[in-house]
């Protein structure tokens, strides 16, 4: 491939990159993560409520990383309260889990800073050292995808299997009990699902210029070109 195209789409990689960097950013910052609908059990079990009258008993919560929205209803109208996860619900949630999950959003945004830099290196300049190389490359990008799909996977276990929901429609609430009616992830949840994406299409990008996985080339080639060979 001829050294204008390699430039072209490694420069392209950076541009997704750097909008990855804007993505995670905003999505952490965003209390668009889950919504969910929890019924108010002892208000609807106290009139035997079924059907359609379910839904005078049905509030709504949603939250991000930070702070949230929950709307209790038991039958007497809605009572809308904000909320932040740290202080206020730090006893009530997996508080190390939660953590990790936000360290894991750091860390994705410094990853795919870095390889943002790499990659407009590459696609301006002339790398010559194997980390500055595709070698470089395929290794930031990877470790943004690995991150991304931590941060999917910690997040949704937190979610489903702590019942996060749950635990925050019942805080502070000792006269009535909630629970989870339905529940999807929202649109940040999914703008990380993107950035796993756009990680993984730089990949391909990598392999699409000319340039082979990482030690998926024989060892005498490996001998023969040497670390400090020039890329293009």
């Amino acid at each position: 491939m001829a050294n204008r195209q390699k430039r072209v789409m490694f420069s392209l990689g950076g541009v997704l990159s750097f909008g990855s960097v804007l993505t995670v950013a905003v999505a952490v910052g965003l209390p668009f993560w889950v919504q969910a609908t929890v019924l108010c059990r002892t208000g609807a079990e106290l009139v035997n409520a079924t059907g359609h009258e379910l839904d005078k008993f049905l509030g709504k919560v949603s939250y991000g990383l930070f702070h949230g929205e929950r709307v209790k209803q038991c039958g007497l109208g809605g009572r809308p309260f904000r909320f932040s996860f740290f202080p206020d619900l730090a006893n009530a949630i997996p508080v190390g889990l939660h953590v990790t999950v936000v360290i894991f959003c750091c860390v994705l945004i410094v990853f795919s800073s870095v390889a943002t830099g790499f990659f407009f290196y590459n696609g301006l300049g002339s790398p010559y050292e194997t980390l500055h190389g595709p070698m470089g490359l395929y290794l930031w990008s990877f470790n943004c995808c690995a991150c991304s799909f931590l941060v999917m996977v910690l997040f949704g276990s937190e979610v489903k299997l702590h019942r996060l929901s749950e635990r925050i429609a019942n805080f502070n609430d000792v006269t009535f009990v909630y629970q989870t009616h339905s529940e999807r992830y929202d649109r940040c949840f999914w703008l990380l699902f993107l950035v796993f994406v756009v990680h993984t299409v730089n990949i391909l990008l990598v392999r699409l210029a000319g340039f082979h996985f990482p030690f998926s080339e024989d060892k005498e080639s490996d001998l023969n070109t040497g670390a400090a060979d020039l890329m293009y």
